[in-house]
């Protein structure tokens, strides 16, 4: 073995050496009822009934690849993120004229809107998560995957929402704080609920890495450090006083929409606010391609654990081995082979739409990334 990889070591807890962001393709059965359940040919209960059937075949397919920490798939939602804004007090979903525009297209024209001062008082998303406790049993960890706050600021703040926004937030200070804290009581309710691993999905950052989005914004005079301040005292603060057994880690990309992306370019205008600032035990980042940069940034990561998404959940060919082996050995130039995990870049599907390849596919790769950490850790 190379000798880089000598002194490997196994973890026994989150991230783990190989490891998933957490989305995964909808299997036929979820888009036939989501489909039925929308021309009102079935009922909420059951699609719930279906939902739950795919989820727990879900978890069962994730321990037969060897994952430790499982996911319900996101099997629940349209989005990655929009679901879980809509369940907040005070938010509403609504139609635009345009969606997100990603490099070769655009996504579904969908937002989050207020109506009111944003609040928790319950979430659907907490209900999802017992479903998901209760089949993963306890030889696995179940993971509950949430945007940001920081995402969710962001929303509000697109050039569609952002007058809207200001009619009901005019100081900004007390959007933040209102945020923060409606985050900071949901996750406080998924803790009771017995969520002990959170994945928080935060792609502002992987945005503003991006100097065309870096260059726009500046032409409708926002100064984008201080988007990146705000951005991450909204994540920090809703981070606050949580117990100290609830592990919490970033995931960062560039978009992921039916295999094509939304922005490039190297972690370098963020690292510093992201890496050394952000109050999470590790991350997930994004680092399938060149678009993403070196891995020189990880410097900015302190004692806290990364996990490189070397692999590509946007196509399913596996990578070559070698070259996967080379680029680990490459970020161990910059930080130790203990502070590294593996994993695809992002999930299988930030939406129902889901990326451009098969279900076994998709198995394939995860076993793959297995197949790999389990030759370097031991």
């Amino acid at each position: 073995m190379n000798t880089t990889f000598e002194k490997a070591t196994q973890r026994t807890v989150a991230p783990f050496r190989h490891d998933i962001v957490g989305s995964f393709l909808r299997p036929a059965a979820i888009k036939e009822a989501r489909a039925k359940f929308e021309a009102g040919e079935i009922t909420a209960e059951q699609l719930r009934a279906v939902e739950d059937q795919e989820i727990t075949r879900l978890v069962q397919k994730q321990k037969e690849v060897g994952l430790k920490g499982v996911t319900d798939g996101e099997f629940r939602r349209s989005w990655w993120h929009l679901d879980f804004f809509w369940g907040f007090d005070g938010v509403e979903k609504k139609n635009l004229e345009e969606g997100y525009a990603f490099s070769t297209g655009k996504t579904r024209a969908e937002t989050s809107i207020l109506t009111g001062k944003i609040a928790f008082t319950s979430h659907p998303h907490v209900e999802h998560f017992k479903f998901l406790k209760s089949v993963a049993g306890e030889d696995v960890l179940a993971r509950q995957n949430i945007p940001s706050p920081a995402q969710f600021l962001y929303e509000l703040q697109r050039k569609e929402n952002r007058e809207l926004t200001k009619s009901i937030y005019p100081d900004t200070n007390e959007l933040l704080a209102d945020l923060a804290t409606a985050y900071n009581k949901c996750i406080l309710a998924l803790y009771e609920a017995g969520c002990r691993n959170l994945q928080v999905d935060d792609c502002t950052w992987g945005i503003l890495c991006d100097p065309k989005i870096r260059e726009n914004l500046a032409k409708e005079n926002i100064d984008v450090n201080e988007v990146l301040r705000l951005n991450g005292e909204v994540n920090n603060r809703a981070l606050e006083n949580l117990p100290s057994d609830l592990t919490i880690c970033m995931h960062v990309c560039r978009g992921n929409y039916k295999s094509d992306w939304l922005a490039q370019g190297a972690y370098d205008p963020v690292a510093d606010v992201l890496l050394s600032h952000t109050n999470v035990s590790g991350f997930y980042l994004e680092f399938d391609t060149a678009r993403a940069g070196g891995f020189e940034i990880l410097k900015n990561l302190r004692d806290k654990q990364v996990v490189i998404g070397i692999f590509s959940s946007k196509f399913g060919e596996l990578e070559d081995k070698n070259q996967i082996l080379a680029r680990i050995e490459e970020a161990t130039k910059t930080v130790d082979i203990n502070q590294i995990c593996i994993s695809t870049q992002c999930g299988f599907a930030s939406t129902e739409e889901g990326n451009i390849l098969t279900e076994e596919q998709q198995w394939n790769k995860l076993r793959f990334i297995k197949e790999v950490a389990d030759g370097i850790w031991h």
